[in-house]
């Protein structure tokens, strides 16, 4: 069974946000939710901002952030009702059927901005229905986030944030197989995680 993961080259990463946007549209997400957000400067809740002072002092960087797929997510174990799941593969998602809206995952979650709380009547920028035929059902007073488009993995594709990237910033794969994209990305560079000291273990990578 595969182990998926993520890797983000820093260095590539121009803060275009076509990644989110292609995450909107093939998951057809209500105005409210967005499941994969370009920060600046060490992911704080900011877009295009800089950092520092002017002249010589100033600092601008890129960090996509969306759920972080954790070996041992702290959504899990808080979750009443069996909604929050993890799969086999190591993927973690929500079961909107089963979520009761009680936000305990997202107190408990150590990334912030990466779940949200749907409102009671989720609103659309389109009348019409986009993106994949199977993507996610978006249930009112539920929480949702990133599921890795779990959808086109199963069927042998990539999730969407990748597909449009135009720095080919993004790599996917087993991280348990050495000849994957991902494993092969990551060897020999300088690789971050975000908050570590949670004890998440996070399988998102950021490079260097």
């Amino acid at each position: 069974m595969a182990r998926y993961g993520m890797a983000i080259d820093l260095n590539r990463c121009f803060g275009c946000q076509t990644c989110a946007a292609a995450c909107k549209i093939a998951n057809n997400l209500p105005k409210e939710l967005v499941y994969n957000r370009v920060l600046t400067n060490e992911g704080e809740s900011k877009i295009d901002c800089a950092q520092g002072s002017y002249p010589n002092n100033v600092k601008l960087e890129f960090r996509p952030i969306g759920c972080q797929h954790c070996d041992n997510p702290a959504c899990l174990a808080v979750c009443p009702t069996g909604a929050t799941q993890k799969r086999e593969d190591g993927i973690v998602w929500v079961d909107s059927e089963l979520c009761i809206g009680c936000d305990s995952c997202i107190a408990a979650c150590p990334y912030e901005g990466v779940r949200t709380h749907l409102s009671s009547d989720p609103g659309y920028y389109l009348d019409v229905v986009v993106g994949e035929y199977d993507a996610p059902k978006h249930i009112g007073g539920t929480v949702e986030k990133c599921n890795f488009c779990f959808n086109l993995i199963d069927r042998g594709e990539v999730p969407a944030c990748m597909q449009l990237c135009p720095g080919r910033a993004r790599y996917w794969g087993d991280l348990d197989d050495p000849e994957s994209d991902i494993s092969k990305a990551i060897e020999g560079r300088v690789v971050e995680k975000l908050h570590e000291e949670a004890g998440t273990s996070p399988n998102v990578y950021y490079l260097r």
